[in-house]
């Protein structure tokens, strides 16, 4: 039994709901945590998952969900509550003796990270070592989807991000899901990290791509304007400080700024490409 959460999907990346897909499609039994007994977990039981409904940040719902599962997969929206879900999430595992969890978290996640999310994904990569889970972590670069986000928003690629030469790391939602998928089902010993992008772009180059054109917005602009977008001041916070890191570094070379094996050799296929997920 292989635990899913986010097995519902959204709006940044739904690799929960992909990676419930992929499994169930491989005849696995897949256990798919959500928050609400929807529309969305009534297609996830026609696709044969075992559904359950609760708060990744309760234990009181997550120590139930956890019997009996052997691997798991975590992902955690970027809104408050990370490490609370964290913590209940690894505490559980290791009271079931869970052998591998899989973990979203953030290409640049280290304790001087450029971004409060990031510091806290690398807070919860230590709680997930220190549980003794096998835990492999995602660390994976700005999703296509966060992308489209804006697109849909503005009609364009209005984003703070300063010359159309900004560099860009990016990585499709279905290609994390795809490496999610085959790290749970890799019987074999993997490495503990594994770094996810799968194309490294430019603003303008991502925009056209897209079909629309690049706006270099001003950073208090954008931000004045993003509430009404996301609706969540976390995700805000997170967001304006990510375009202002990449402004920062611009047309520059950086460590993590490159394309990664790691997509084909776990996912089975290369990389989607930004125009590919635009047009498909």
């Amino acid at each position: 039994m292989i635990l899913v959460t986010g097995a519902a999907g959204g709006q940044q990346g739904a690799t929960g709901r992909k990676v419930a897909e992929l499994l169930l499609e491989r005849g696995e039994e897949v256990r798919a945590f959500v928050r609400a007994d929807d529309e969305r977990a009534a297609e996830l039981r026609k696709l044969g998952a075992e559904v359950v409904v609760g708060d990744l940040r309760e234990i009181t719902t997550v120590r139930p969900a956890m019997r009996g599962v052997t691997r798991a997969y975590f992902t955690y929206p970027v809104t408050a509550g990370l490490l609370d879900a964290t913590a209940a999430f690894a505490a559980a595992a290791r009271e079931e003796g869970v052998s591998r969890v899989v973990e979203v978290s953030q290409l640049d996640a280290q304790p001087e990270a450029g971004t409060p999310r990031m510091r806290r994904h690398w807070l919860s990569e230590q709680v997930f070592d220190w549980a003794g889970v096998g835990a492999v972590h995602l660390r994976a670069g700005v999703f296509f989807e966060n992308l489209a986000v804006v697109v849909a928003a503005a009609g364009r690629l209005a984003l703070p991000l300063g010359p159309p030469s900004t560099k860009i790391p990016l990585v499709a939602g279905a290609d994390v899901a795809r490496v999610g998928a085959g790290l749970l089902l890799d019987p074999d010993p993997v490495d503990p990290v594994c770094l996810l992008t799968g194309e490294m772009s430019t603003a303008g180059a991502a925009a056209e791509a897209l079909g629309v054109e690049y706006a270099d917005l001003p950073p208090e602009e954008w931000e004045a304007g993003a509430m009404e977008v996301y609706r969540d001041a976390y995700a805000v916070e997170h967001l304006t400080h990510l375009w202002a890191l990449f402004r920062a570094i611009g047309d520059g070379d950086h460590p993590l700024y490159r394309v990664t094996g790691t997509i084909e050799r776990h996912g089975g296929q290369p990389p989607l490409t930004l125009r590919e997920f635009a047009t498909g």
